[in-house]
């Protein structure tokens, strides 16, 4: 009736999610990758996309785009096959991010990512991965020398929050804005 192995796997992929999110990219990764290889996609059935996002999303970080780009689009591709979107507008971001990294940089196509998954935070309802989009396309709308676009992605976003002010993102946001000023 329960399965060990399902949940030994979550919590393998968990505890490379937690290794990556506090600093260990390549130990996190090296776990993720291989718990993500053993086990069948079936034993991670709710979480694989998610899990997806997590690896492709530190790929990034260690500067492995292209294989980033390879897990993002293979979550993409898994969450559309199996209408498994719960956490798709944080795969559009990444992929956002990713055509940004990429060996040629492509910001109009990640522009397009990044619209892409602000529609579907809305849409889903996620403050928190709106907030994460609307940041990240400040940011390239910033450095294209649109600041005003970028203040008017980000603000109202931002100012839609009423706690929750110590986390990351919302940190990374206020800063984002003060610049913008």
């Amino acid at each position: 009736r329960y399965d060990p192995a399902r949940w030994h796997a979550w919590g393998r992929c968990f505890n490379g999610i937690l290794l990556i999110k506090q600093g260990s990219l390549g130990d996190g990764v090296r776990l993720l990758r291989t718990t993500l290889h053993d086990m069948p996609r079936t034993a991670l059935a709710l979480r694989y996309t998610g899990f997806l996002a997590e690896l492709a999303d530190a790929l990034r970080l260690l500067g492995e785009v292209a294989q980033g780009i390879a897990v993002i689009d293979e979550a993409l591709a898994h969450a559309e096959r199996t209408e498994d979107r719960w956490c798709i507008a944080e795969l559009l971001r990444i992929r956002g991010a990713l055509a940004l990294q990429a060996t040629e940089p492509d910001a109009a196509t990640a522009e397009r990512f990044f619209r892409e998954s602000l529609d579907w935070s809305r849409r889903q309802e996620v403050p928190a991965w709106e907030l994460r989009t609307a940041t990240s396309l400040t940011h390239l709308l910033r450095d294209q020398g649109r600041a005003g676009d970028a203040r008017q992605v980000l603000a109202p976003v931002y100012g839609r929050f009423s706690e929750g002010f110590a986390t990351a993102d919302l940190k990374a946001a206020k800063t984002l804005l003060d610049q913008l000023q």
